[in-house]
């Protein structure tokens, strides 16, 4: 486990704010880069409207801009039982062996016993091989042709429970991925990234800001609420994460000649923060990350954060309150829901300087 410091033990309910239900985006703008930004400058406490198709004049000639490449995998299988119960199986870890068997959540499925048998098409069915931890089963998936290519033929994108009950459209099949999903991996999408466009990305590296990537796959933690009343307490679940050497390099290249340093997203935060040495270089790796920010850690790696408006009670919210101070946040989240901004995944977000 990553150790941090913390100044002060801080309350779940301090976690707490309302938010009017009309707030919580069910699709996303189109075209994305019409989303809202909120501009939050920590030291002069001055708060700003704008877009995210004007994030470049927020920016200047030398920073990096970091986003997550990972691809939401449609891991939302449903099938049923011998007996013809219904099953739905969450996909979230693929356990090293020479077959699939995965680590799932299986939702219907508490009395499924080992060795029962789970069917989701002609071309996949799968063995209860076990209970893994946290409530979780081990499943061994017995597949005509390759895994990968039927999960993508017959799964669905698990979005968030708050997006129309979990419930996915055509749209989702597009609408939750960033433009930069390249691998597989993620069972939610690293959402910071989805106000990006082509036009975006062209228009901010003609100003001279340079976008570079990397990868964190995000796991089942994005889900769950923060539950113990100590919040250092909370357990925050691995994930796999690949920082290239060329990314590398031009985040340690740009410090050097004093530029900023943006992270787009809170799982890049996690990325950058778990591979940076105390001098805040950032060494190329691949590895599992657990590492949990909440106040009092001190950053070594990124400047500026992009980020959506996160839910009450996430660690997410946490990280953020960690970054930007929790009175900043809070009063900046008070004005995004005055200014009726959209909330959440498909939601508006703000810039954090």
């Amino acid at each position: 486990m990553w150790l941090v410091t913390y100044l002060k033990v801080m309350r779940l309910d301090e976690l707490d704010y309302y938010l009017p239900k009309g707030l919580i985006a069910q699709y996303p703008v189109e075209p994305r880069d019409k989303a809202r930004l909120l501009v939050l400058k920590r030291g002069e406490r001055e708060i700003i409207h704008t877009t995210f198709s004007s994030l470049g004049d927020s920016l200047r000639e030398g920073d990096v801009l970091v986003v997550n490449d990972s691809k939401v995998v449609p891991a939302r299988l449903f099938g049923h039982k011998e007996t013809q119960g219904s099953v739905e199986v969450l996909l979230l870890r693929k356990i090293p062996s020479e077959g699939e068997i995965w680590e799932c959540l299986v939702r219907k499925g508490k009395r499924l016993k080992e060795g029962a048998k789970i069917y989701f098409s002609p071309d996949l069915k799968g063995k209860i091989m076990g209970n893994g931890s946290g409530g979780k089963k081990k499943i061994s998936f017995e597949v005509r042709g390759n895994f990968g290519e039927v999960v993508n033929r017959i799964g669905h994108i698990p979005l968030p429970p708050y997006i129309r009950k979990g419930v996915p459209e055509d749209i989702d099949k597009e609408g939750y991925q960033t433009i930069f999903a390249c691998h597989e991996g993620a069972v939610a999408a690293p959402t910071a990234g989805l106000h990006f466009t082509p036009e975006l990305v062209k228009y901010v590296s003609e100003t001279g800001i340079q976008v570079v990537t990397l990868t964190l796959h995000v796991g089942l933690g994005s889900f769950q609420p923060i539950r113990a009343e100590k919040v250092e307490d909370h357990p925050l679940e691995p994930e796999f994460y690949l920082i290239p050497p060329s990314t590398a390099e031009a985040i340690n290249t740009a410090r050097r000649r004093g530029g900023t340093i943006c992270a787009v997203g809170t799982t890049v935060v996690r990325a950058l923060e778990s591979a940076a040495d105390e001098d805040g270089q950032i060494h190329p790796q691949r590895g599992i990350t657990d590492l949990y920010i909440y106040p009092g850690y001190r950053f070594k790696a990124i400047d500026a954060l992009i980020t959506n408006f996160h839910l009450p009670r996430s660690s997410l919210l946490l990280l953020v309150f960690a970054f930007g101070g929790k009175g900043p946040v809070m009063e900046a989240y008070q004005e995004a829901i005055r200014e009726e901004y959209r909330f959440y995944s498909y939601g508006d977000g703000m810039l954090i300087m």
